[in-house]
Parts: C-alpha cells; structure tokens; sequence
C-alpha cells in the first residue's frame, strides 16, 4: 500500500533523530535513562529458552488488564515477555509481574528497531492488548509468521472512522492480525468493518485483574495517621477536575469539618499544581511525596506517588473516579469496586460505558455532573457508613460476575500455541 509503504520510509529516515528524540523524552520524565537502549530494540537480558509468548500494551491500564493471560501461560509452562511504552507500567509491571514473567519497554516503530528486538526475542506468539497495532511491527510479524493476536479489543467510534478514511492501509493492517478478541459485539463489528478476518467476542480482561496490593506495613501506618476521620478519595483526576473535587471538599466540610480527601492525580507530577490550587482556596493540604503521612490538620492529601492505588482504596470508602468530569471517557472503576468502594463519577465515561451501566445497575456507582452534585453525594455516603459499605459489596458482586474472559481467551489462543509445539519454533 502505498501508504504504509510512506509510512516506513519516512520511519527510515527518522531513525538518525530516535537518539536525540529519546533523550529529550528523558528530561521531560518520559523515559528510563538506564533503559533507553531499550526503545532501540536492544535486550537488556538474556532470553529464556523454550516457548515465549509476547504480551504487548501501550501504558498502564493496557497492560494490567493482560496480568490475568500471564499467569495463565505461566501455568502452562511458557515464559512470558511483556512490554509498554511509559515509565509508570515499566515500575508497576516490575513489581507486580509473577515469576516466570518479565518486562522489556517496546522499541519505537522503526523497521531497525523491530527488527533487532524480534530477532533477539524470537517470541512463539505475539498478543496486543485493545488495539495497539504499529505499522512496521505488525508487518515484521507477519513476515516472520509469528501469530498475531488481539487481546481485550476495543476501538473507538472515532479511531474506527479514522481507519475507514484510510481503507487500503487498514485492510493491510487489520489483516495481518490472525485472532481478534473484541470486548463487545459492538467492537467486534468496529473489527470486522475494518478487515480483521478473525473476529469473535471474548470479553473484558480487565474484569479479571487481581486488585492493586497494598503492603501491610505501610496501609497500617497510613491508616493510624487517618484515625476515625471520614475520607474519601478522588482517583485519576485530570487537569480541571481538582478544582471542582476541591470546591466539593469545602462544601461536604460544612457538615463534615474532621472530612479528609485524598486526590490522586492521574499525572503525578501535577501534585504540586494542585497542592498550590487547595493553598489558594485556604485548605490546609500536604503532598505524600513530600510530607509522608497526613498529619491532623490536614484536609486534603494529595497521594502524588505510583504503585499505591492498592493503599488508597482499601483505606476510603468512597471513590470519585476522574476524567469523567472536566475531561471525557472516564477511567476504569473496577479496582476500587473490587476493593468494596462505593464509586461515583462524571458523565463522560465513554471509554467504560459497559462497566458503568453494570455498577449503576447493582447500585453500586452514582453519576454528578458537578461540583454541588459531587459534594451531596460524597455527604451522603460519608454521612451513613452503613450505605456506604452496601453500595461497596454491591460493586465488589457486579464485577465479580463480571469475570472469566481469561479462561476463554486462553482456549481460543490454545490451538496457536499447540501449533508452535508442533512445528518446534
């Protein structure tokens, strides 16, 4: 296509700029500068003999919700490679990964690249999460007739649209996956319109990935610095949103004056931003990443660390779930469900309608579309802890029933891995 054809020319001639581009993304905190060779293709390991399966997500939430198919082909015997592109999946993922599992960042989407990393890894099967497709690799794939699976797929309206405008090339690269699990009937179509010739609905990983953990020590500590105050948290919270989930503070405190809320920001380096945005309201306010645990007089707490989601939510009981308000699509619910929070959130959470539409129908989550209607909601809850906790298990129940796309993906990705035992790759 003539396209693609620009597309990995233009990749080529890119390539003498990756140096310098990667070190710009180093000081802006988008790269790991003691593993930038990675992004160029190199390994920084020794490959594991025997069957090798290559999970793939872009960043965090992508790559979390493949946990439940690690473990799976762990248990049948494979070792496990995955990769992302941001720094906060490489730390998590570091972290969380099981024996048997290890993590590599995705070299940039150059043919030199590509091929350096898939010639050192050699890997058995490679399995994208949603629709993470990258031109040269995809293509490196197929040439190289390792199969290539779509894990947990989902696409938008708008990127499906996008595609459509492009049909030679989205034929070219829609074909080239061998399997495509869609999240949804409506997704699956989105796929097949766009020239996958393998379609079927498996289901949402994400329902099946294990709760963020919380080390005991430290939920121990922060639990004793909260004491008997009421808490709530705002989780994931965009540029905008903390404005609003402040004047909703100062609302709730009226009748809550001991009230405690704990943002975490979804880019944590905005914690001195929002810091500064309570100062200026008059709230007393401290940075975890710099005050430790909160002290008594402080009334909102902003959580500016990775890897501690799992503290937070097994410490409130009330969860607002941001980009939902001032920004759109929402963010994924169902740890803080899984944990017994009771979830609210914005109108906006296109991006996890389905998940949404089931806590609503256990009444388990509730929609505001303010900053007034966000503090009645938060008081009310905070208000009747027995509420609270009803509307938690009854979340915890939705997403429960909710699970077991993993055991399905597995047997419909089993006869790729029988395939490879037998021709010996």
């Amino acid at each position: 296509m003539p396209l693609l054809k620009l597309y990995r020319l233009a990749t080529v001639a890119l390539t003498p700029l990756a140096g310098p581009l990667l070190n710009w993304r180093v000081t802006q905190g988008r790269e790991d500068p003691a593993r930038i060779d990675e992004r160029l293709g190199f390994a920084s390991r020794e490959r594991p003999p025997g069957r090798l399966v290559w999970m793939h997500g872009a960043s965090l939430g992508e790559t979390l919700s493949l946990l439940p198919l690690v473990e799976r082909f762990i248990q049948r015997g494979a070792e496990v490679l995955v990769t992302s592109g941001t720094v906060t999946s490489a730390r998590l993922l570091c972290a969380r990964l099981p024996a048997g599992a290890f993590h590599q960042y995705i070299p940039l989407d150059a043919p030199q690249f590509v091929d350096r990393f898939l010639d050192y890894w050699r890997p058995d099967i490679a399995i994208f999460a949603e629709s993470e497709l990258w031109p040269n690799t995809v293509a490196a794939l197929s040439a190289r007739g390792v199969a290539l699976v779509l894990a947990n797929a989902r696409i938008s309206r708008e990127s499906a649209e996008r595609w459509s405008r492009l049909p030679g090339a989205a034929r070219k690269i829609f074909r080239a996956v061998d399997l495509c699990l869609a999240q949804d009937p409506e997704n699956a179509a989105r796929f097949i319109a766009l020239g996958a010739p393998c379609v079927r609905v498996g289901g949402n990983l994400k329902y099946d990935v294990p709760p963020p953990p919380a080390d005991p020590a430290r939920l121990a500590e922060f639990n004793g610095a909260i004491g008997a105050r009421p808490v709530w948290a705002a989780v994931s919270t965009h540029e905008g949103e903390e404005a609003l989930v402040l004047d909703a503070h100062m609302d709730v405190a009226k009748t809550i004056p001991e009230l405690l809320t704990v943002i975490v920001p979804r880019h944590r380096e905005r914690g001195a931003e929002i810091a500064a945005l309570a100062q200026a309201r008059g709230l007393p306010v401290a940075l975890r990443s710099r005050d430790g645990e909160p002290s008594a007089g402080v009334a909102i707490y902003v959580a500016d660390t990775v890897g501690e989601l799992g503290l937070i939510f097994r410490s409130v009981g009330v969860v607002f779930m941001g980009k939902s308000l001032a920004a759109g699509g929402g963010q994924n619910p169902i740890e803080p469900a899984k944990l017994g929070c009771a979830v609210l959130h914005g109108p906006y959470v296109d991006n996890f309608s389905e998940v949404y539409a089931a806590l609503a129908a256990a009444k388990a989550a509730a929609r505001v579309t303010d900053a007034s209607a966000l503090a009645r909601a938060a008081q009310y809850l905070l208000s009747d802890p027995k509420r609270m906790r009803r509307m938690g298990r009854a979340g915890a129940e939705a997403v429960e029933k909710l699970g077991g796309a993993s055991r399905g993906i597995i047997d419909a990705v089993e006869p790729y891995i029988a395939q490879v035992a037998i021709e010996g790759r």
